[in-house]
């Protein structure tokens, strides 16, 4: 019995250490607390004791980890008077089911050994579950229960089932800012394909023909429109969506006889009538930005919020409130005899996450900084403006030196990598003011721990 056991937990144990070997390494330490009750099998004659222990654990990914236990309890015979401390030393394996909400339950499985005061130390197999409450990314309660199989030496050899339940405190850490190194280039040049362009925009949001029929022959029908999404509570425009605007501002100087209609829409987040004037700021400022930067008189656009009226996406998620901080633009289409090509555009962009209180830059985002290298070597006249951001866990002189230094990680590896010049790359810290998604869930925190670029548009 006690072999096959054994054998049982060592197998068990080898094909978790094997799946979560497969996995990103997520490289988090931590330190568990813990306090609750042991309660012996009756056969044992002890009574149900306090146990006091902690828990040293190491993930090695989001959902695999393992952790080292340390138990002592103090308890006492049922039958005598005789006072007994055991302890308990071993390991356990842990599953993490939906690692990143905030409610994560788990399994564990381990083995441990068993002392009872001058008695031979005996092995315990142990399975269970679990939960932890994040209250933030760097602390979270837990509790646990755990079945235990221990068998008992001797002649007349039994297996006693023991059970403990603790509750505690789970504390994640580890993990250091990794300085940028260098890809290594191979000493022969070997063909590589051409850099992958960034696709050029569908035909600038775009000119679209209608059959010359329409107006009359000879003739062609241009549109354009407008989307652009907000910051949470913010009516100021996005510096990444500038060149949208842009386009808009050139197509009503160009026809000067069309009219738009600015519509401001919010989420749900906030009152009614708090909504109703944000979104109506934000059309207002689309308006300023069109008069103010490309001189289309005030009297042709008209701005108009609806405030939280309008939803075209679910509130209930960040990414649904996300596409509901929005404009929409109604512009006439123009009327032209002759048919106007759109320039071809070669533009890039740059998104990429960090894990919290990190600013080493994932190897999973290597592939798309890569491409941002390879387009601004191609076409040297490009620049580009790296911003940093993150969550709100921390304070607010933390989060702007951490948000820069993921920024400066991004302009190092660009300059070591693929020898762009420093002068043409520039790093900005925004800590945690410019958010784009709430900070209550670990989505959302997620969301926000990222880089944003502008780089250049170039047009061929």
């Amino acid at each position: 019995m006690k072999k096959t056991l054994t054998l049982v937990v060592a197998g068990l144990m080898a094909a978790l250490a094997t799946v979560a070997s497969a996995g990103n390494r997520g490289e988090d330490f931590s330190v568990s607390p813990v306090i609750g009750g042991y309660t012996y099998d009756g056969k044992q004659h002890l009574d149900t004791s306090p146990v006091y222990g902690v828990r040293l654990g190491y993930n090695f990914t989001k959902a695999f980890g393992v952790e080292g236990l340390f138990d002592y309890v103090h308890t006492e015979s049922t039958i005598t008077d005789r006072k007994m401390d055991m302890y308990r030393y071993g390991g356990e394996m842990l599953y993490h089911f939906f690692p990143d909400n905030t409610l994560v339950p788990y399994v564990a499985a381990g083995y441990a050994g068993l002392n009872f005061d001058n008695i031979q130390p005996r092995g315990a197999f142990d399975y269970g579950v679990g939960l932890k409450w994040f209250l933030t990314d760097n602390l979270a309660l837990r509790g646990d229960v755990r079945h235990l199989l221990y068998i008992s030496g001797g002649p007349n050899e039994t297996t006693f089932n023991n059970f403990e339940y603790s509750i505690g405190v789970y504390i994640p850490f580890g993990g250091t800012t990794q300085a940028v190194t260098a890809v290594e280039v191979p000493a022969t040049p070997v063909p590589t394909p051409a850099p992958e362009a960034a696709p050029a925009p569908a035909p600038e949001a775009p000119l679209e023909e209608i059959p010359a029929a329409e107006p009359a022959p000879g003739h062609y029908k241009y549109c354009i429109t407008l989307h652009i999404e907000f910051d949470i509570d913010k009516a100021d425009i996005r510096p990444e969506y500038h060149d949208e605007v842009a386009k808009v501002g050139d197509f009503m100087k160009k026809y000067p006889d069309t009219t738009a209609v600015i519509e401001g829409h919010s989420d749900n987040v906030g009152t009614p009538e708090h909504n109703l004037d944000l979104s109506q700021r934000r059309a207002e400022s689309v308006v300023n930005y069109l008069v103010e930067k490309f001189g289309v008189e005030r009297s042709r656009l008209t701005a108009k919020g609806y405030g939280q009226t309008r939803p075209v996406a679910d509130n209930t998620t960040d990414e649904g409130k996300q596409k509901n901080r929005r404009i929409e633009a109604v512009i006439d289409c123009a009327f032209d005899v002759k048919e106007i090509q759109p320039p071809e555009r070669l533009c890039m962009s740059l998104q990429m996450e960090f894990d919290t209180g990190k600013a080493d830059i994932k190897p999973l985002y290597r592939d798309e900084i890569a491409k941002v290298g390879a387009y601004m070597k191609k076409y040297t006249t490009t620049t580009a403006v790296i911003e940093g951001h993150t969550d709100d866990v921390g304070g607010y002189e933390f989060n702007m030196k951490l948000s820069q230094e993921r920024a400066e990680n991004v302009v190092n590896y660009l300059a070591v990598n693929f020898g762009i010049d420093r002068s043409r790359l520039s790093a900005k810290g925004y800590g945690y003011t410019r958010r784009i998604a709430y900070n209550t869930t670990a989505e959302g925190r997620q969301k926000n721990r990222r880089i944003d670029a502008i780089i250049d548009c170039v047009i061929k």
